[in-house]
Order: structure tokens, then sequence, then C-alpha cells
């Protein structure tokens, strides 16, 4: 059995999708506090609903039994943060550690987790909880799929975080020439997925990007040939970038501070050998900015 967590998530339920596609049988974990209209959701998708928190770890057995395979995607991050109650330190960090040892000791076989792109080197709240997640899994004796994807197509060029092209308007964490392999959900979903059978996934740590290193400033371009308008471009300098980040406190503005940073210096992957191994189809930034239309 399949245990998924953070299924209520765009990642989580996309690879809850995928599982109903390919009729694999697999619970979700939800808490208490689950919307009915969520829980609806994965039930019509056919996956068994149980009750559990990562701050909570007693609530761990009742969720692991019977479970073989673990596919993590939680975080506190960037939509259900509550500082002192669901955040970094908490879910991120202990949540998952405390979860890892409770999936050894239930006999857990594969614990599928995913983290973000080795690359984003520098140091800051959820980068240390993301890496501290990792060491701790690779020291568990079980067999670990690390997925590292870089900076999600969903995330990064949408009106979140001031890519607003749609509305003829985008935002560039530093100058826009440095690469970055910008990667679809749904792909990091797909490898998510194939990982559960494919030998190339067992103990392994895969650096996942979508078909090409674009440089911002190209990816604003394809934008433009795509919705045939002119969008105006704005730089945040990498230097005010920084600033930012050195008085950044409170954990989250810490962390998002940090990610912008690593995004003003780009994310080069190189997908050709992964992709010998992985049938997965990437998504193209042309192709993500036409499905928007």
């Amino acid at each position: 059995m399949i245990l998924v967590i953070g299924s209520t998530g765009m990642l989580g339920s996309e690879i809850c999708r995928l599982l109903k596609e390919k009729n694999i049988q697999a619970k979700a974990m939800i808490r208490k506090s689950t919307p009915e209209d969520k829980r609806n959701d994965l039930t019509k998708l056919g996956l068994q609903l149980v009750e559990g928190d990562l701050r909570d770890s007693s609530t761990f057995h009742n969720v692991l039994e019977g479970v073989t395979t673990v596919i993590s995607t939680v975080s506190s991050m960037p939509f259900a943060y509550t500082p002192g109650e669901n955040d970094i330190i908490s879910v991120d960090e202990k949540g998952m550690i405390d979860m890892i040892s409770a999936a050894r000791q239930a006999g857990v076989k594969h614990f599928i987790y995913t983290s973000f792109s080795g690359n984003m080197n520098l140091i800051f709240p959820l980068s240390k909880a993301k890496r501290k997640v990792e060491a701790h899994l690779l020291q568990s004796g079980m067999i670990f799929t690390i997925l590292r994807p870089s900076f999600f197509m969903e995330g990064w060029l949408s009106s979140m975080v001031g890519f607003d092209a749609l509305n003829g308007k985008v935002s560039l964490c530093g100058s826009g020439n440095n690469p970055a392999a910008y990667i679809s959900l749904k792909d990091v979903a797909k490898f998510a997925v194939e990982s559960l059978n494919n030998p190339a996934a067992k103990n392994a740590i895969l650096e996942l990007g979508g078909p090409e290193n674009l440089k911002p400033l190209d990816v604003v371009k394809t934008f433009e040939e795509v919705l045939g308008k002119k969008i105006e471009i704005q730089n945040m300098p990498e230097e005010v970038l920084q600033e930012q980040f050195a008085k950044a406190t409170e954990p989250m503005q810490k962390s998002f501070a940090g990610l912008m940073c690593c995004m003003a210096k780009g994310d080069l992957i190189d997908m050709h050998e992964t992709m010998k191994k992985f049938p997965v189809q990437l998504t193209s930034v042309k192709e993500f900015a036409q499905k928007l239309i």
C-alpha cells in the first residue's frame, strides 16, 4: 500500500490523480481540519483517507499501518504557513524527520521525498529543513528516492511571484540572464509515480528540471510569442534581493527571500542522462504558456 503525504496540495493531488489513472491503490493522509471538498476530491479518486498530522507523531501508527511506500510532497510553504502552529520547524523539519523514523519502525520499504534542487545551496530555514530531512532519510535504512526539482513553472511563472504575463507585466529576480531549468509540477508528479517501480529511482537523488535551461528574459520572449503581445519587464537587482535576505528575520520571509536570491543566480540542470532512464515527457515553457491561454 502507498501512502501520500501532502495529498491536498497542488503536487500531491496531481500524484493522487496519476495513481488513480494507473489503477494503483493508495492512502492519503489528511488532517482533521481538511475541508470537506478536498476530502471528497480524494475519495473520488479512489484513495482511502487516513487522518494524521506531522505535528503530532502519536497519529503516525494508524496512518502507516499496512504501508510499504510513502510519497511525501508536504510543505508548510507558501499557502499553509502559520508561525508557531504550521511552520517550517514543526512540519518541514521535525514533522518529516519524525515521520521518516516512524515509517522505518513500521516496516515501510521505500520512502519518496520531495526536496528541491541541489543547486539551491543558500542557507535559509526551508533549505536547512530540506537538507536535514534528506540526511535523515539517507541514514534511515529504507530504500530512498529524493526528488530535487528546480523552480516550478506553476509558481515561478505566475502572478504569485510577480510574473503576471497574462496582464503584460513581469518582475524578474536579478538580471534575467542566468538560465534556470523550469519544470512543471505535473512532470514532478510523473517522476514520483514512476519512482515506485523504476530501478533507477532506487536509492537515488534525482535532480529534476525541464527540457531546457532558459534565461528568464528568454522565458518572457516565449510568453510574448505565445500571447502575441509585449510584456513589460521590471528587474529586481540581485543586490536588493540580497539586502532583503539579510534583513529578513521571520522564517518564511527569510526562506522566500532566499529562494528569490537562488532564482537570480539561476539553476542549470542537465536532464539528458535522467531521461534515458525515466519515460517522462517533459513540458516546455512554451507548452506551459500555451495552456494558459
